[in-house]
């Protein structure tokens, strides 16, 4: 017997229409990349959203096909993922942060037909556009007075909108269908494309409001710093609607000042964002002696919390912290640390014990650990192992079918990470199984640095580990073993890899060493490397240590 009742489509431009026809006064305030602070409602978002679409069928773009953004939080971002999906479109968020070698390979992936992107990025664009062929239009998000000279054929995203009205109606497509794709950033060989439907995106973004995850509502006045290009943007373009919440919207301006003036002048009530963004805020308040009277939770993902930001923002701001894990393959919502009746009644450091672990699942998500084997492994809080996840937001494969090892036959995804889990189902993650390194909430692959730095003639082999840092959680060391009689320095060795990755890749210090632990199998031993370099301390951080004590 089946239930009868009525088949909606869970479809993401249901979330704007709700938000426009209920909400459609609230605001969505914006950080414009020209400057000034541009201001607009949910009704017109949605108005415009619907011009984009018809313009982009104009453009003969289709179901299914992939339009790219490389572009900051702003209102025309949020106009461009709807009008991308009203058309039956999938929108491609690029990280700009990822080296050019990157970024063209991922589009061609992909295979993007247009993209939208911010004046700051438009150097990238010059480097890596003609080496995507499939990439037929260009379009700048700002107005022809602010269009720059280029060698590249760029259209003023204002003049391209109004060669189109908004008598359109969302192209219907399944619930299924894709809606958006992100990719990894490549830690273990060529990043993986992450494919979100309108479904996962509908029910991710139902776990999010739950007053256990992010706690949204039509009263809440939310600024994302996650940008829409970190992991999905935390599926925040689409909570926010969902529920009416106010959106204030950073633009390209993460300084802590910058960040200050958004929460304090807009009265911010919720935020999210890395622990780099966080520390660059405590340090402004404690030079500046602002308060955040309206601010009363902040999310804090990406990457470990420290502590400090924790205790300063909950002990001298009277602000929150909900620790939280997720991943791109996750959309990425995993855990949160909330409280619950158990630890409800812990204070001082037992509280804040606490809150440094990743904390437990919302329904929607299932998390378990394993051993090699695959057999389950208790919830002690002490016994770790492979942390692997399943639920409807959760990937069940990548683009084009890669990397296929991380999904088995009952629908569980191996997260790479190794953690445990108690009795009360809060997880804590231990190690990580593969050796990445995580700095500011990105990714930096070890593997692709060593394989560079081997590149070098007088480098015998290299092995690269993070390395505590009290600003970016992690920064690269790299060790290195020098052929004999070379003389190679630690400058040489960093001038000769300057150019080749990303900049924020670059090791901050170069160790060299007489030779690398080696398992009897001839592989590097990551762990008792780090052991080896447990006390030692990067150019510099004890003197930032000491300005970032807030």
């Amino acid at each position: 017997m089946l239930g009868l009742m009525q088949d909606w489509p869970l479809l993401c431009t249901k979330v704007l229409d709700h938000a426009a026809l209920h909400h459609g006064r609230r605001e969505v305030v914006s950080r414009s990349v020209e400057g000034p602070i541009h201001r607009t409602t949910y009704a017109a978002v949605r108005e415009r959203a619907l011009r984009l679409a018809r313009r982009l069928d104009m453009e003969g773009i289709g179901r299914g096909e992939r339009v790219a953004t490389m572009a900051w939080n702003t209102w025309r971002h949020l106009e461009c993922w709807y009008g991308i999906l009203g058309v039956g479109a999938v929108y491609h968020t690029l990280n700009p942060r990822l080296f050019p070698d990157q970024i063209a390979w991922i589009m061609n992936d992909a295979e993007d037909r247009m993209i939208f992107a911010d004046l700051t990025f438009i150097p990238i664009l010059e480097a890596i556009a003609p080496r995507v062929p499939s990439l037929r239009k260009i379009v700048v998000l700002t107005d022809a007075a602010h269009l720059p000279d280029s060698t590249l054929d760029l259209v003023a995203y204002e003049d391209w909108l109004d060669e189109a009205d908004a008598d359109f109606r969302w192209v219907e497509v399944d619930e299924r269908d894709a809606a958006g794709m992100c990719y990894t950033s490549g830690t273990t060989g060529n990043p993986k494309g992450v494919v979100y439907s309108h479904r996962s995106n509908i029910l991710h973004s139902f776990i999010a409001i739950q007053p256990d995850a992010m706690n949204l509502s039509s009263p809440s006045r939310v600024m994302p710093v996650v940008p829409l290009f970190h992991a999905n943007g935390w599926g925040i373009a689409f909570s926010c609607p969902m529920v009416g919440a106010t959106m204030v919207l950073p633009g390209p301006k993460m300084d802590g000042a910058s960040i200050c003036e958004l929460l304090v002048g807009e009265r911010v009530t919720f935020s999210a964002a890395v622990p780099t963004v966080w520390l660059m805020l405590l340090q402004h308040l404690q030079a500046s002696g602002a308060l955040l009277p309206d601010l009363q939770r902040v999310v804090i993902g990406g990457a470990a919390c420290p502590r400090i930001v924790t205790e300063t923002f909950e002990t001298l701001y009277g602000v929150e912290v909900v620790h939280a894990w997720g991943m791109t393959e996750t959309s990425p919502l995993g855990t949160l640390n909330v409280a619950r009746p158990e630890t409800a009644g812990q204070t001082g450091e037992a509280l804040f014990d606490r809150k440094q672990k990743q904390g437990q699942v919302p329904f929607g998500v299932e998390m378990k650990v394993t051993d090699d084997e695959n057999r389950e492994l208790p919830r002690d809080g002490k016994t770790f192992g492979r942390l692997k996840v399943r639920g409807p937001a959760v990937s069940s494969a990548y683009h084009r079918g890669t990397g296929g090892e991380a999904f088995d036959t009952d629908g569980w995804f191996d997260t790479g990470d190794v953690a445990h889990i108690d009795e009360n189902g809060t997880m804590q993650i231990t190690d990580r199984a593969k050796d990445v390194i995580k700095s500011g909430g990105e990714w930096i692959s070890s593997i692709d640095l060593e394989n560079l730095a081997v590149s070098h003639p007088d480098v015998l082999e290299a092995a690269v580990i993070g390395i505590a840092h009290p600003k970016w959680d992690e920064r690269p060391l790299l060790v290195v073993v020098r052929r004999p009689e070379s003389a190679l320095t630690r400058e040489a060795m960093l001038d000769f890899m300057a150019g080749k990755v990303a900049r924020w890749w670059m090791p901050d210090d170069v160790a060299f060493v007489d030779e690398i632990p080696h398992t009897a199998t001839g592989k590097i031993q990551k762990m008792a490397l780090r052991r080896q370099f447990e006390a030692y301390r990067l150019p510099g951080v004890e003197a930032l240590s000491g300005d970032t004590r807030v």
